[in-house]
C-alpha cells in the first residue's frame, strides 16, 4: 500500500503543468441548455455541451475560430453550411471558421457533447446570429 501512494505521488509532483487539475469547472445556463469550459488555452478551448431534447442553439457563424463536435450521447442534428446531418454517439464532425451551423437536439433524452475550439480569439462575443428561438438574432 505504502508503495502504492509513493507512486501516485511522485507522478503527481512530475506531472506537467498543462494536465495538472485545476478544480471544477463553472458551468453556464443558457435556455437550450448548458456549457461548461473544462480546459482553455492559448489558441483552443474545450467545452461540454448539453442541449435540451426538443431545444437548438441559434443558427450563427463566428469569425475566429473553427469547432469540432464529438457527440457523448444523445442525438445531434448538425446543419453546417448548407448541409444537414444527424450525429449520435461517438460520431463528430467539424465546422470550418466563417461557416454558417446550428446544433440541434430532436432526442427526447439530453444531449451531451464536446466542443474544440480552435483559433485566434475564443470570446464568446465572436457570434454573429442570424436566427434564434430565444430572441437573441442580430439586429
Amino acid at each position: 500500500m505504502a508503495q502504492f501512494q509513493e507512486t501516485a505521488e511522485t507522478s503527481a509532483l512530475t506531472r506537467p503543468p498543462s494536465v495538472t487539475p485545476r478544480g471544477v469547472a463553472a458551468t453556464e445556463l443558457r435556455p437550450w441548455g448548458s456549457f461548461t469550459i473544462l480546459e482553455e488555452a492559448r489558441g483552443y478551448k474545450i467545452k461540454r455541451i448539453e442541449v435540451k431534447p426538443g431545444h437548438r442553439l441559434s443558427l450563427q457563424m463566428h469569425h475566429h475560430r473553427s469547432e469540432h463536435w464529438i457527440v457523448v450521447s444523445g442525438t445531434a442534428r448538425v446543419t453546417c453550411g448548407d448541409a444537414e446531418i444527424v450525429l449520435s454517439n461517438n460520431q463528430s464532425t467539424y465546422v470550418p471558421q466563417c461557416t454558417t451551423h446550428r446544433l440541434e437536439n430532436p432526442g427526447v433524452i439530453p444531449l451531451v457533447l464536446i466542443e474544440v475550439q480552435n483559433g485566434e480569439y475564443l470570446g464568446e462575443d465572436d457570434i454573429v446570429r442570424y436566427q434564434d428561438d430565444y430572441a437573441r438574432a442580430e439586429k
